[in-house]
């Protein structure tokens, strides 16, 4: 029990050196725990049906310490999205309260960004759009398709005022384009109601970040591995953190 233990005491961003059996059972436990509609419980019972003694609660820590990990690993790796941008909000429930998730893909329903907020507003839609635009696979939109929430046509004007925004990018306030990005929420609510909610808004973020990045890699988004190829994601996660699967 005291090895599989051990493993508390990896640091983010540390070495697997000499813990390679540690090191796959942890990338293990984290890729199938962001992947599917799994409690921690679930997944303490999975690895013990392998002989693995690990307490949910350890499981919980791995999560915390990979998932942020794993998002920051995998962007590089991710195919460039196209121009046209599906926006919307989800709520997701962090210590009793609703919250607001923050979400696009794009015309093909590949995942552009993610962000969580305390507020639905003029400041939280802009942050959004600048996390977006930061990262190394979106391109400048083209297109910007969203629902009727008046805090949208703000953010984007005072951004394209501001030159942070495409001047060309045209805003488009249709429900039914949304479609696509509305249906992709399904997939988020059903992974997070195992857990029936998250008990703070760093613990909610951290674990959403590796929802939403494994479900990049689910969609094929990854450069050179397929969307369903369960064993090429699980050797490049672990190329990700040096070690072999």
């Amino acid at each position: 029990m005291a090895r599989w233990l051990q493993a508390d005491a990896v640091k983010l961003g540390g070495s697997f050196k000499g813990r390679q059996f540690i090191a796959e059972v942890i990338l293990w436990a984290v890729r199938w725990y962001l992947m599917f509609p799994i409690s921690y419980r679930d997944l303490e019972l999975m690895l013990a049906d392998r002989g693995v003694g690990v307490d949910h609660t350890t499981i919980f820590r791995w999560i915390q310490a990979y998932a942020p990990e794993l998002e920051k690993r995998i962007r590089p790796h991710l195919r460039t999205s196209d121009g046209s941008w599906r926006v919307d909000e989800t709520y997701v429930k962090v210590k009793g309260r609703w919250t607001y998730l923050y979400r696009a893909v794009d015309s093909r329903g590949q995942t552009i960004d993610f962000l969580l907020s305390a507020r639905r507003d003029t400041a939280a839609a802009k942050r959004f759009f600048r996390k977006a635009l930061g990262q190394p696979h979106t391109v400048n939109p083209r297109t910007i398709t969203v629902d009727k929430n008046p805090a949208y046509p703000r953010a984007v004007a005072e951004m394209k005022e501001d030159g942070e925004l495409w001047r060309r990018s045209q805003l488009r306030q249709v429900k039914y384009l949304n479609n696509i990005v509305e249906q992709d929420h399904r997939r988020v609510k059903r992974l997070v109601r195992p857990g029936l909610g998250f008990g703070s808004f760093h613990t909610a973020r951290r674990t959403l970040a590796g929802y939403e990045v494994m479900a990049m890699v689910r969609k094929g988004q990854v450069r050179r591995i397929g969307g369903r190829d369960m064993r090429a994601q699980a050797t490049f996660v672990a190329k990700l953190f040096d070690f072999a699967a």
